[in-house]
């Protein structure tokens, strides 16, 4: 059943450097990975995959365009909010095909401007209250997540680190 309150936020924008073609279309049990993550956020009631345009992602679901030449996640996080309907928005990068809704509820039931596991600023949830410093962060040529969230309410959150397996390269994904 769908979350009526809660957007989920698709990254699929990557460059893919170290993997050596789109993740996105990196293929993990007979489904590519954007599919995995797509089908993760199927609890939410609306659900928004975020990218770049240029990249012709041939995927069965649209990819809204993130508007800006920079590749860097805090891009997709700002696109994805300015075009979210909810306050409260999960986000999960398509390379990270372990985590699963029960970890994405978690971190959205927090209530600050952002959760995020103990790794780092992704996965996690964000309020539209968090926009206006990641857009100026943004504007500004800062591009780390991470940094762009420090001075928000925000809140850790403990998570399995099994289910934060962040893949970079084809061997990685062998290995889930």
């Amino acid at each position: 059943m769908a979350n009526r309150d809660l957007t989920g936020i698709l990254l699929v924008g990557g460059a893919s450097t170290r993997f050596g073609s789109p993740k996105a279309l990196a293929v993990l049990d007979g489904q590519t990975l954007a599919e995995v993550g797509w089908e993760t956020l199927a609890f939410c009631d609306e659900r928004i995959a975020v990218g770049k345009a240029a990249d012709v992602l041939d995927l069965p679901f649209p990819v809204l365009d993130d508007g800006i030449e920079v590749r860097a996640p805090i891009a997709g996080v700002v696109a994805g909010l300015r075009a979210a309907a909810n306050d409260v928005c999960v986000v999960l990068p398509v390379d990270m095909p372990s985590v699963t809704p029960a970890v994405l509820l978690d971190l959205a039931s927090a209530a600050a401007d952002v959760a995020t596991p103990q790794t780092g600023p992704l996965p996690g949830a964000y309020r539209r209250t968090a926009l206006p410093a990641l857009e100026t962060a943004l504007a500004d040529g800062r591009l780390s997540l991470r940094d762009a969230v420090a001075g928000l309410d925000k809140l850790v959150v403990e998570v399995d680190r099994d289910l934060l397996v962040n893949v970079n390269t084809p061997d990685e994904l062998d290995r889930i």
